[in-house]
């Protein structure tokens, strides 16, 4: 706890990880069923993740986890091998992610566009609120699962309507306390004392539970073992740490602080190590639990290591009255985080932006509803870079001149790269040309090999009509890497740029 924490700011910090322990609770439980391990596996696996990366990490106020984007992935590996396969994996998932942050590679989620960002935002939202209405479905007698139906259905829709008012109006009167925990704590004193019935947190399981112990994974330690787990624990790794930063730079913006990613990777690594052996799923950072934790004016890592501890509390102590806190209460608390969460003003400016821009907001957010958030960054970051490369590949132009000695010279203007070559190319025209032609590079810049090449093909073509070629003003890499154009460079020490060509073939 950072000692310039004041009073109330210790208050605001405790209250608001209370709050953040309830909403884990649902969630850390139908994460577990989503994996097919058992209820504390998922609890512990919130309360040694929490309190880890609170305690290290490189974002104080985020809240870590059992999520479900985890969770889809880990379910294959469970229903094949059980899981004892998955504690190892988790461990070396873990490791993985220590690896990230020791090689400092946490700053490449900088690189992630605002657009991919929007998307990434919106798209998680959207996935919060659709992921609540599997609490309004019911196992029936024969096994099936069907919808709450009848007064069952509106007391539900009753009681979040109350929960959610509480939340939004609470804060016109007073701050004293959050108004989420205010809402969940009338909502279930009404639900105890008026003896309502409603499906509750312990219709979902059990929270009772001893402290984690100490456990080593019971698989072979050889070759075949690390086949099955490596797969596994790269992906979990991956789709933890994009999660992780894109809630770290998100938490980031609305706090306009700034986060430590490659402490982040390493604070989730250790996490992880230690969740996977002491019983745990594993698990990375929570954004709606986040934006919960944030949005009741929590900054310190003060409500992280509260959140966790509140938890652990409720295994070991406070299971009967937890149990009896109704589902509606903290399924509109995430209605509410949704909302909170969706970024509203993308969609006023969707028609202002660029059309790719637009295009990218909404790709991603479609995928990552659809499929997983690893899959949809991806996709928006290829879908911008493609995007970026395109609108470069059309700036590039040159002016032209005609010396007083008869020479054509080509003033260059843009980047010569793989999306630019066929519009550079088509620049010139050996044909008609004078016999000495001079391409100045001064405003230009040659950025891979494929504009290597270029000018290359461009030497070849000029030396085929029997004229002459002058290039000026290219920086000594692209001297070192040009062949047949290498012998029609002018150098000049004083004017030739320096900047560092971007190819493979440069030590």
């Amino acid at each position: 706890m950072s000692p310039t924490l004041t009073p109330q700011q210790i208050k605001t910090n405790l209250l608001s990880g209370l709050t953040v322990a309830l909403a884990l609770v649902p969630e850390a439980i139908a994460f577990a069923f989503v994996a097919g391990v058992h209820p504390l596996t998922g609890l512990y696996a919130a309360f040694m993740m929490g309190l880890i990366t609170a305690a290290i990490g490189g974002r104080p106020g985020m809240i870590s986890g059992a999520t479900g984007a985890l969770a889809v992935v880990m379910v294959a590996l469970v229903t094949t091998h059980g899981v004892e396969y998955l504690f190892a994996t988790v461990v070396l998932m873990g490791c993985l992610q220590i690896a990230f942050g020791a090689l400092k590679l946490g700053k490449f989620i900088r690189m992630v566009p605002h657009p991919v960002m929007l998307g990434f935002v919106n798209g998680l939202a959207i996935v919060i609120f659709l992921a609540q209405f599997g609490h309004f479905r019911v196992v029936a007698e024969d096994g099936t699962s069907q919808w709450l139906q009848g007064d069952a259905l509106i007391i539900m829709g009753t009681l979040i309507v109350i929960t959610m008012a509480i939340i939004y109006l609470l804060p016109r009167l007073t701050k004293a306390v959050p108004s989420s925990l205010a809402g969940i704590v009338a909502v279930s004193l009404a639900v105890i004392f008026l003896d309502i019935d409603t499906r509750t947190v312990g219709d979902l399981a059990s929270i009772e539970g001893g402290l984690p112990s100490f456990h080593l994974p019971m698989v072979p330690l050889n070759l075949e073992t690390l086949q099955i787990i490596l797969p596994y624990s790269a992906i979990l790794a991956a789709i933890g740490l994009i999660e992780s930063l894109l809630t770290l730079n998100l938490i980031d913006e609305i706090t306009d602080t700034r986060g430590q990613p490659n402490r982040e990777c390493v604070g989730q690594g250790v996490a992880n190590v230690v969740t996977g052996f002491f019983g745990g799923m594993g698990g990375c950072a929570m954004i709606g639990q986040s934006m919960i934790n944030i949005s009741n004016g929590a900054r310190s890592r003060l409500s992280g290591i509260a959140a966790a501890l509140f938890l652990l509390s409720f295994i070991l102590f406070a299971s009967p009255l937890i149990e009896q806190i109704p589902l509606a209460a903290l399924i509109a608390l995430m209605f509410v985080v949704s909302e909170k969460t969706f970024e509203w003003a993308s969609l006023r400016v969707l028609h202002k932006v660029p059309k790719h821009d637009a295009f990218v907001i909404i790709a991603v957010t479609v995928v990552t509803v659809l499929t997983d958030l690893a899959i949809a960054v991806l996709v928006g970051v290829i879908i911008s870079a493609l995007a970026f490369a395109w609108q470069h590949a059309k700036t590039i132009y040159a002016n032209t001149r005609t010396e007083t000695n008869g020479w054509k010279t080509y003033d260059l203007h843009g980047s010569v790269f793989f999306a630019s070559t066929q519009n550079f190319m088509a620049l010139f025209s050996p044909l008609s040309d004078p016999d000495d032609v001079i391409v100045d590079f001064a405003h230009a810049r040659v950025m891979d090999h494929s504009g290597l090449e270029a000018i290359d093909s461009l030497a070849e073509r000029y030396r085929a009509a029997g004229k002459r070629l002058h290039l000026r003003h290219l920086s000594p890499d692209c001297l070192e890497l040009l062949g047949k154009a290498r012998d029609m460079v002018e150098v000049n020490l004083m004017e030739d740029p320096h900047y560092h060509l971007a190819d493979n073939r440069l030590g």
